[in-house]
């Protein structure tokens, strides 16, 4: 908590010292469009992000069951740990950051800087230097992903709603389904899945499809709203 108290103070002085400007730039209160955008995107990105493990159920049979040591307390716990964890992302890469260079270099720019910004900071938390293959597959998908959050910004100069694109998509992956071995996890494999031969264009689909989806769908919903002149 802390921590965003620290980010959010560092926003407020960056936006009133460079800009004349306060946080309400970053649009972080709710109105009834911003809050309708909001559920389709949270909804959006979600849904998708549950149909990567879906494919991975039908193509390489894995099969999940609700974690035994679960328990409100450590669902309450995570869920607040992924809301400040994507939210400090947000903050740093599509906050004021982001304001003060769509006022300097210009929307398109500053999108693209934001976006790289948000693949440098992915490569440093994922721990991929080193690993060429690696540090490209993370680089395109979240420089991409940086893309669609930091335009998301830019059309409605709301933070809530690249927030809630993101949330949905990281909730899943790093709560609902054990992305990886690490913290805790809403369900877990029931067991090691069985070895299975699948094609290239099943390995891809399973790979590939979410990932394109959750970027090409929330641009669409997020090309509906209507572009907001800069505050």
């Amino acid at each position: 908590m802390l921590q965003l108290i620290g980010l959010l103070a560092v926003s407020w002085l960056l936006l009133r010292f460079l800009e004349k400007k306060d946080l309400a730039v970053l649009g972080l209160t709710p109105t009834v469009q911003r809050s309708k955008y909001f559920l389709w995107l949270l909804i959006t990105s979600a849904v998708v992000s549950v149909s990567a493990y879906l494919l991975r159920m039908y193509f390489v049979k894995e099969v999940y069951t609700l974690a035994p040591s679960l328990t409100l307390n450590s669902v309450l716990q995570e869920s607040w740990y992924q809301v400040r964890t994507v939210l400090t992302e947000e903050l740093l890469c599509r906050g004021a950051l982001l304001y003060i260079l769509i006022r300097r270099i210009g929307r398109r720019n500053a999108v693209v800087v934001s976006s790289v910004l948000f693949a440098l900071l992915h490569w440093m938390n994922a721990g991929v230097f080193g690993n060429l293959t690696q540090m490209i597959v993370v680089f395109s998908f979240t420089f991409t992903m940086g893309l669609l959050l930091a335009y998301a910004y830019a059309r409605t100069f709301s933070i809530l709603l690249p927030f809630a694109i993101h949330f949905g998509w990281n909730y899943v992956q790093n709560f609902v389904f054990p992305d990886s071995a690490s913290g805790q996890h809403l369900f877990m494999l029931a067991a090691p899945p069985p070895e299975v031969t699948i094609s290239y264009l099943a390995f891809y689909t399973m790979l590939m499809v979410p990932k394109l989806l959750v970027l090409v769908l929330n641009y669409l919903i997020v090309r509906q709203h209507p572009e907001m002149k800069m505050p």
